[in-house]
């Protein structure tokens, strides 16, 4: 390891203080304040930081150099990443990430502030906290790669209501809806903020995302679907983690525009 890999990695308060100082100089007490330390543990880590020209000081003011800012600028993407993992390691883990993309998935740290929403056994088919998130959004774009019943009837009111929706399903689901919600599904074909779309394989996993929510169901490594644990997200980057996830898989799917 390279003595300033070991000087960033080995210290929380080098690691932080690089990482504040990367969105501008700041003062000593505002240092102390954002980071929540004392001058007694903090003292020893800028000296470091210092000697290994890092970062400096002019006046009251800390700021990286510019060998402080090249680093740092490499080294956040690294960090956001570790944490999305770190926060859930069993989770990811257990979890099969390969159904993404390789460029998409490079970027999983967009999640940001994600939180992993967990359905008892007795709740398990459950899916009011899911409607309920995407009831009140102006867009929707989603995979599905499961039908639930509800989902025909809800999907279609929202997109009657006005909502922006497009959806892209699976060989398999489309063939359940087309077979079993025939009505459903030449309603919302018929309405022009209503898009349906058919991958041209099977994909497994399922996501959503809406102008403030995103969700997304993967399978366990060993084929079985997760039907407990979301993934969901109210952050920007999500969001836009989201969209790309979309027009992705949107490349490789056909729109629907009759039901024959």
């Amino acid at each position: 390891m390279s003595d300033l890999l070991s000087i960033i990695s080995a210290s929380d308060k080098r690691r932080n203080l690089l990482i504040l100082l990367d969105s501008g100089p700041k003062e000593w007490d505002e240092i102390k304040r954002i980071l929540k330390v004392t001058s007694t543990g903090m003292l020893p880590q800028v000296k470091i930081l210092e000697e290994e020209h890092l970062i400096e000081r002019e006046g009251k003011k800390f700021f990286l150099t510019p060998m402080g800012r090249v680093l740092t600028a490499h080294m956040v993407p690294l960090i956001r990443t570790m944490d999305i993992f770190d926060k859930n390691k069993k989770y990811w883990n257990e979890h099969n990430l390969e159904v993404l993309p390789y460029e998409i998935l490079l970027d999983i740290r967009d999640l940001g502030n994600y939180r992993i929403i967990a359905n008892s056994d007795e709740e398990i088919f459950d899916i009011n906290t899911f409607l309920n998130n995407i009831a009140q959004s102006k867009t929707l774009k989603g995979l599905s790669h499961t039908i639930h019943p509800r989902y025909p009837t809800f999907f279609l009111d929202l997109a009657n209501k006005g909502m922006e929706t497009s959806l892209i399903l699976t060989p398999g689901v489309f063939r359940i809806i087309k077979e079993k919600y025939p009505k459903e599904l030449d309603a919302g074909l018929n309405l022009k903020n209503a898009h349906v779309y058919v991958s041209k394989k099977d994909i497994k996993f399922s996501f959503t995302v809406t102008d403030s929510y995103f969700s997304i169901s993967l399978f366990y490594n060993n084929g079985i679907f997760d039907s407990k644990n979301d993934v969901v997200s109210h952050d920007p980057s999500a969001l836009r983690w989201g969209e790309r996830i979309f027009l992705y898989f949107l490349k490789e799917s056909e729109k629907v525009e009759t039901i024959d």
